[in-house]
């Protein structure tokens, strides 16, 4: 799914082929049978939500504010829409799983569940596939941010939408940041319920 999402220019069906690919990994922490892994998959639900429900409102946002639906019509926008712009940023390193997001906190804990049972070809998956999201998210803000116009039509147009849509934005991309410095309760409680699951059966 990963190799799949780097070919697309729309940029909901980049986003849409990421989310296939972030649920394998809780299929596949789960899979794993250690409780650190098992643990890691059911705190990557809640990190992996948060960030990407700010992408997609973040492309909502990005077409409203210029009626840009692919990536290569995007360059240079950020330069008019940076509130957006610097969202959608946060949101693709908690996807990618970069401090100080949550996602790093889970994909750091199915990484660990992956060494402790001793599973290197799934480190290695989960390892090589936060790459490839690396690879198909960062170079979109890269070019937002600093690259010439792509579509001047679109950037000439350009604005950000109403605080309506920013501002629930906003507030998404902070819990992005939040979760990293919470994510201790979050991994207690999910390691609580594994334990509890684990010993009911």
């Amino acid at each position: 799914a990963s190799l799949i999402a780097l070919t697309q220019d729309n940029l909901k069906a980049r986003l849409a082929y990421s989310t296939v690919g972030q649920l394998s990994y809780i299929i596949l922490g789960v899979g794993l049978a250690s409780e650190s892994g098992a643990a890691g998959a059911l705190l990557h639900i809640p990190m992996h939500a948060v960030g990407k429900i700010t992408l997609f409102l973040c492309a909502g946002a990005i077409y409203e504010a210029c009626g840009a639906k692919y990536i290569s019509q995007m360059h240079g926008i950020g330069q008019k829409i940076p509130l957006t712009m610097t969202a959608f940023f946060v949101g693709s390193l908690c996807v990618i799983g970069l401090p100080p997001t949550g996602g790093f906190v889970s994909k750091w804990h199915l990484l660990n569940g992956a060494l402790d049972s001793s599973q290197q070809w799934a480190f290695a998956i989960f390892l090589i596939s936060s790459l490839l999201n690396a690879a198909y998210f960062l170079p979109i803000v890269y070019k937002a941010f600093f690259a010439p116009p792509s579509d001047e039509a679109k950037f000439a147009k350009a604005a950000e939408p109403s605080m309506l849509m920013v501002v629930p934005i906003l507030i998404t991309a902070t819990g992005c940041l939040l979760i990293f410095f919470f994510s201790n309760t979050l991994y207690r409680f999910a390691e609580q319920f594994v334990t509890v699951y684990a010993q009911s059966n």
